[in-house]
């Protein structure tokens, strides 16, 4: 396998670090920058949004861009977001550089996932892109948890410290060491938006939006919620976070074994009720029980890319590659929508309703997959009838 691709796991790790670690010092950012927990929560909200809108849209408008240059510029302005936020003495700056660093890391994460493609040989081209996707897994089982110790231990803008040194050797590393990458013509976006009018590939894309919505109404206010109802410290928030990722990192695997074993719709629909039953129940739990939920929790929250992806395979082959970039963007929007949400939810009613809330997004997100699930079940009937008549 080609070595530029450990390169792009690695600025897929950093990216995926600055995207989750504000849910982790909330409390910090809020207490000091003199704002609310749900405002502070906004700021992954704009993070998310603007990664789920920029990503599809800067890589089109790039063209057939030298894609060394292009990922040596995304990593100047994300290293200039980092930089920013370090020095950050309002919210409005730093919401100023979540908007820079969500924009230039969008661009980055589909380099990085196509440039690990087109620079791997045939047989190692899966085993490429699952090493980029990996270095995201990476960042929430380790990076994550780091983020959130060096916040408490040092204050919450030490992290964004690390992310700016590790962004300037990562930018030493593409000007030395990747080479030159031939170039092909983005897939036009007037195409990317005629992938969606089957109405069972928006069910499947609606899933995927509602049930990150569900998910991050409460795990973007996840130390906020674990301080309030379990009265944890910084050790212990960090211990939550480690614990999480853990159990997240393995989730992909484990859904992907259940699918090829049990089948895409069965996997899909009881990864989706499992965690309407875990944030239900995870507000009623102490002791022992929070932590085992918690793993379960961590296992579910990413269990549904897998069967999500065979499904959209399955019902849309011949645009497999458009529907993965437009689920990454449904993914990106889910979490802005969760995070809003639970925003108003912490300000205005109480931290402690945000897993009753997101569970009914997740319930939304149940009907939308029997609907692109029953639907192509449908069309398999009308097939098999149709081939018996002939």
């Amino acid at each position: 396998m080609d070595k530029r691709v450990y390169l792009l796991t690695l600025i897929a790790f950093v990216v995926g670090i600055v995207e989750l670690i504000i849910g982790g010092i909330l409390d910090l950012v809020a207490e000091d920058l003199g704002v609310s927990i749900g405002q502070a929560g906004l700021l992954i909200t704009m993070f998310a949004l603007v990664f789920g809108i920029s990503g599809p849209v800067l890589l089109y408008l790039s063209g057939k861009a030298d894609r060394k240059r292009l990922i040596i510029i995304a990593l100047a302005a994300f290293l200039a977001g980092s930089i920013l936020a370090v020095f950050s003495t309002s919210y409005a700056v730093l919401l100023v550089s979540r908007i820079i660093s969500a924009a230039s890391g969008a661009l980055l994460t589909v380099l990085c996932l196509t440039l690990a493609a087109a620079i791997s040989k045939p047989e190692y081209r899966g085993r490429a892109i699952g090493h980029v996707v990996m270095g995201i897994s990476g960042a929430i089982v380790l990076g994550l948890p780091l983020g959130v110790s060096m916040g408490h231990m040092f204050g919450w803008r030490s992290p964004f410290i690390l992310i700016a040194v590790l962004s300037i050797l990562l930018l030493i590393g593409v000007i030395l060491f990747f080479g030159e990458v031939g170039t092909s013509a983005p897939v036009p976006l007037k195409q990317q938006v005629a992938a969606l009018k089957d109405k069972k590939i928006i069910s499947a894309h609606l899933t995927t939006f509602l049930f990150m919505a569900g998910h991050f109404t409460l795990y973007g206010y996840l130390t906020p919620f674990v301080i309030s109802t379990r009265g944890f410290d910084g050790a212990l928030i960090t211990l939550v976070y480690f614990v999480y990722g853990a159990a997240a990192f393995s989730g992909g695997g484990i859904s992907g074994i259940s699918a090829d074993k049990f089948g895409t719709k069965r996997t899909l629909l009881n990864v989706i009720v499992l965690l309407i039953a875990c944030l239900l129940t995870i507000p009623f739990t102490t002791g022992g029980i929070f932590w085992l939920l918690l793993v379960v929790w961590g296992i579910l929250s990413w269990s549904i890319t897998p069967p999500i992806q065979s499904h959209l395979v399955q019902i849309a082959p011949k645009t497999a590659e458009i529907q993965r970039s437009l689920k990454k963007s449904a993914l990106h929007l889910g979490i802005a929508l969760g995070t809003f949400t639970g925003s108003f939810v912490v300000d205005l009613l109480s931290i402690k309703l945000n897993p009753f809330i997101g569970a009914c997004f997740v319930a939304l997100s149940l009907g939308t997959a029997f609907v692109s699930l029953q639907r192509e079940r449908s069309r398999g009937k009308s097939d098999i009838v149709n081939h018996r008549g002939s």
